[in-house]
């Protein structure tokens, strides 16, 4: 791995990191670059059956990105996240560790309660929190 010096540099060279095309402020194509063909289609593969996984951060990360993004852009950024665990494992000679399920929740717990409550007072209820001992 110390062909490439960072994960970056690996998607790149794969031809897994969106493109960035802007122009006088106007946003254009972001259209993933062509890269090892093989390598691409094994890791959209590997994308597509971690995000039927259960239980899995990749799983996690799809369904989060899914519904903004769609089915493809949601596979392809989770095939450039397994390229860059690999790329971790590989150089660090570390063993994998999932972040589990609820990394996203976890991560900005109080997003995730501010959106929640807006959506059911969104929905007619009226919310009041308290936060419980466990």
């Amino acid at each position: 791995m110390t062909r490439f010096p960072t994960a970056a540099h690996l998607a790149s060279w794969a031809g897994m990191c969106p493109g960035n095309n802007e122009s006088a402020g106007k946003r254009k194509s972001g259209k993933t670059r062509t890269g090892d063909a093989w390598l691409r289609a094994a890791l959209i593969e590997a994308a597509h059956a971690s995000s039927r996984a259960r239980n899995s951060y990749l799983a996690a990360q799809y369904h989060r990105l899914i519904t903004r993004r769609g089915k493809k852009k949601a596979v392809v950024a989770v095939g450039h996240t397994i390229l860059t665990i690999a790329y971790h494992l590989l150089r660090d000679g570390a063993e994998y560790a999932d972040l589990g399920p609820h990394h996203f929740d976890e991560r900005d717990e109080q997003h995730v309660t501010r959106r929640l409550v807006s959506r059911l007072e969104a929905l007619g209820y009226s919310v009041k929190l308290d936060r419980s001992a466990a």
